[in-house]
């Protein structure tokens, strides 16, 4: 109860109040907008973020980051085009209930069934932090690496029938993040005597080019035809009670997302498709699931809401991004001289449970804003894909060149979000370059620190927890290749 009181003390501000609220709003109309997305947002929002407190600015991102999948319902559910990528699971069951004139009944089953997973999430991981704040201290920089480790084989296995892609541009990131002077001697890597490389290539430039302005670009050339969504004939409140009658799917839905979660690398995709195939399995009539059916709502988004408090818990505790929201909520900790990972979840418990208190609060103000505003925020549904592109291709250089006052950060963003374009333009995924830039220097910084302790190679397993994150490793490894050989056998057959 102490550490609860310190952690209202800390956002019993009218500054992290005006965050929190802003960042829930803000999240939710970003969410609505198809093509834009919590990324891109929080890309360009993250420079002025460094200005900000630390718990001012988080609060601001954490409110775009959890909120933004309550607004990418309702393009889903109205026009069968998701507001965000999570959302996709959602037009299986969301649209064809607006075609059947249930539209009030479908969004309000997807804002209860976030809420519910989002609530649910934040609990359970709030209960559990002070259990997580005496095993952090166990993970030494042996574990640490080797957690790294697990999560860049996690972000490659993740990415199903592309891995070799995705593999190929982790290491991309990693070779990227090796460019400038090393950390130890202070010796040029990858510079080619290009004094402009020798600082390194910028996180944030990275991140404003390959999600913002690669967007930008993409809205920019493709169609300009917006679709009108229909007009909604009744109350909002009709399925929020209605949620209330499948706890057997919107629990589980929560727990598939909130372990999904904090796994880095997996994230909501694989919880929707746990949650959505267990909606499936339990359900009377599962043939009606996709084709208009509550359950397969309910099940969709209690998933994908209950990730992003989970997906905090690698980021606090070990100072690992699971994802690539956290990766750059992770550059706010390091301006601010904050070092996400044991040390602050044993010394500052009540900042983190602070970030906890405001990603509950967060779930009460996204719904108390879209029952009431959900029919004004379909005109923002419908805005110009080029106006659009224009005011992000804006934001995005203001928010570059304001970093550094360089245009060579700028030339940086647009070859980046040019390599952006050419990725979407090719289908294939961008975040294992941001997780490979990030992941890359967590896992180097570590590796080093623990060589003068290392006398052979099994020194690396020598500690309970080491070893225990070195066998996930390797079982992990075994179901993936065993999983390759059975899918290559059935196509043989």
């Amino acid at each position: 109860m102490e550490i609860l009181g310190s952690a209202l003390d800390i956002i019993l501000r009218l500054d992290v109040a005006l965050a929190l609220l802003i960042g829930a709003v803000g999240g939710v109309v970003i969410g609505a907008i198809p093509g834009v997305g919590p990324a891109i947002a929080i890309a360009i929002l993250l420079p002025a973020t460094f200005s900000l407190e630390p718990v001012v600015g988080l609060t601001l991102l954490l409110g775009i980051y959890g909120s933004a999948m309550y607004g990418g319902a309702i393009p889903a559910v109205l026009m069968n085009t998701p507001g965000t990528p999570v959302n996709a699971l959602t037009t299986y069951d969301g649209y064809p209930m607006t075609k059947r004139g249930e539209a009030p009944r479908a969004l309000s089953l997807a804002y209860g069934a976030s809420f519910v997973g989002g609530v649910i999430s934040v609990i359970c991981l709030m209960a559990f932090a002070p259990y997580l704040a005496k095993i952090a201290p166990l993970f030494g920089s042996r574990e640490i690496f080797l957690a790294t480790v697990l999560g860049m084989l996690l972000v490659v296995i993740a990415h199903r029938g592309r891995s070799l892609a995705a593999g190929a541009l982790l290491f991309f990131g990693i070779f990227l993040e090796s460019i400038g002077l090393e950390p130890v001697q202070y010796t040029k890597r990858y510079t080619f005597d290009q004094s402009w490389l020798a600082s390194g290539v910028d996180l944030i430039v990275m991140v404003l080019g390959l999600f913002a302005l690669s967007q930008a670009f993409v809205l920019l050339v493709g169609k300009d035809n917006p679709v009108k969504p229909p007009k909604l004939v009744g109350g909002l409140f009709s399925g929020l009670k209605e949620v209330f009658r499948f706890p057997q799917i919107a629990l589980p839905g929560a727990g598939f997302g909130t372990v999904m979660g904090i796994i880095p690398g997996v994230g909501e995709f694989t919880a929707q498709f746990l949650s959505y195939t267990w909606a499936q399995k339990i359900s009377p009539n599962p043939e009606r699931i996709g084709k208009g059916a509550s359950e397969g709502i309910i099940a969709s988004e209690a998933a994908n809401n209950a990730v992003p408090a989970a997906a905090m818990i690698p980021l606090l505790a070990l100072g690992i991004p699971g994802e690539a929201l956290t990766a750059m909520m992770l550059s706010v900790f390091y301006v601010h001289n904050i070092v996400p990972g044991p040390n602050l979840f044993r010394d500052q418990m009540d900042f983190v449970m602070a970030l906890y208190l405001c990603l509950l609060i967060l779930n009460f103000i996204a719904l108390i804003f879209l029952i009431f505003a959900t029919r004004p925020l379909l005109k923002v549904v419908s805005i110009p894909n080029r106006f659009l592109g224009m005011t992000i291709l804006t934001l995005s250089f203001v928010g570059v060149y304001s970093l550094r006052n360089s245009m060579t950060d700028c030339i940086m963003a647009a070859a980046f979000g040019l390599l952006g374009l050419i990725l979407k333009r090719l289908d294939l995924p961008i975040v294992p370059i941001i997780l490979g830039m990030v992941l890359g220097g967590i896992a180097e910084s570590r590796f080093r620190t623990s060589l003068p302790r290392i006398d052979s190679a099994l020194d690396w397993i020598n500690r309970p927890m080491a070893a225990g994150i070195f066998v996930i490793i390797v079982l992990v490894l075994v179901f993936h290749v065993r999983s390759l050989w059975k899918a290559r056998s059935a196509t043989a057959v």
